[in-house]
């Protein structure tokens, strides 16, 4: 993060995934500025990197004396996804075919992402309200999808598990119903190949994420390649890479930054995020279940255009078109040349005569 930014070379490249929010706090700007250039995951994040300023007022004449904002260069490389392993597949694991036996649903929805602090509508991917629109939407419904959640708060412990297991609970009691739509959690740390494995589960039909704001959204772009629908809020990073033409963009508003959602040091008084219209949530997620052909070719299309735009190979190239921009040519280690040294045939040492010493009585 920026306020840990510190110049050790000849030239210094910042890199942070930023804020899901429009505004940095100043220890983050004067850590930027400290860099000679600096790396963002996307335009979203550029934008308030740049737009963020702070007042430096004269205390004796309450007149502005400077303003405080992003000085150096500022870039956007996004965050590629490696497609050998993120990909369409029909390959899996025995672990997990074994796994999702416990699935009854056959048709679900799979989220993706942390359960992080705040409260209900306050943590920053919106996790909680997912779990809470989804109940209502679904609650009483014969043959209702199911949701997947893949997630976890501070750790993979097990009190992290029961902890998460809790809040669904109590969530799901706040819901008025004789019945309740399954809610299924996979807690743990799983590889890469393992995640493509549930993304592109049969079971698995589409992906959602509530989210507040995104950095970039990489498990987003990652799911995006299995050729499944993709629902989202639309706002933020992951609009670089979601297209409201190719995937399900919910609309919805900016609001205050809650102070439980951050910690202090990385809370900027009056920045703002997004919350997503929770009525316009419920009826996508509905259409999405009736209407699921419809949405597939789309999905498809979407896989297609980010294999070929966002791949950890795009990415490195872009990296390398940036570095060729900015950093400047340094002096090359220059070579000594000793001059070649003859054999010497005698190496004997001289011999040295020493005078006779006379005996002192």
């Amino acid at each position: 993060i920026p306020n840990e930014f510190q110049t050790f070379g000849k030239y210094n490249i910042g890199i942070t995934a930023g804020l899901e929010c429009t505004a940095i706090p100043v220890k983050w700007v004067e850590g930027m500025n400290k860099m000679d250039m600096n790396i963002v995951p996307s335009k979203f994040v550029k934008e308030s990197v740049l737009s963020t300023s702070f007042d430096v007022i004269d205390e004796n004449t309450k007149q502005l004396k400077a303003q405080i904002k992003v000085e150096k260069p500022v870039e956007v490389l996004f965050e590629g996804a490696d497609t050998n392993i993120f990909k369409k597949t029909k390959e899996f694991t025995k672990d997990l075919v074994d796994e999702f036996k416990n699935v009854k649903n056959s048709f679900n929805f799979l989220y993706t992402g942390h359960w992080l602090q705040g409260n209900l509508g306050e943590d920053r991917k919106d996790t909680g309200m997912l779990v809470k629109v989804f109940s209502e939407t679904f609650k009483d419904m014969k043959n209702a999808p199911g949701l997947i959640m893949k997630t976890s708060g501070a750790s993979f412990s097990v009190l992290d598990r029961e902890d998460i297991l809790k809040k669904i609970r109590d969530i799901q009691k706040t819901v008025k119903a004789k019945t309740l739509p399954n809610i299924y959690l996979f807690h743990g740390d799983m590889t890469d190949d393992e995640m493509n494995e549930i993304y592109n589960h049969p079971k698995v039909k589409a992906h959602v994420n509530f989210t507040h704001g995104e950095g970039f959204g990489r498990p987003l772009l990652e799911s995006s390649l299995s050729g499944k629908p993709v629902i989202a809020s639309g706002w933020s990073g992951h609009l670089d890479f979601l297209s409201k033409d190719l995937s399900i963009l919910i609309g919805g508003k900016l609001n205050g930054v809650p102070k439980s959602s951050f910690n202090k040091d990385m809370y900027v008084e009056g920045s703002q995020w997004f919350t997503i219209n929770y009525n316009e949530a419920s009826a996508v997620l509905k259409e999405i279940h009736k209407n699921y052909k419809k949405y597939t070719l789309r999905a498809d299309k979407l896989s297609k255009v980010n294999r070929s735009k966002f791949s950890l190979k795009k990415m490195t190239s872009e990296l390398g078109n940036i570095l060729d921009k900015y950093v400047p040519e340094f002096p090359k280690e220059v070579k000594l040349q000793l001059p070649k040294l003859k054999k010497v045939e005698n190496t004997e040492p001289a011999k040295i005569k020493l005078p006779k010493l006379k005996k002192v009585t």
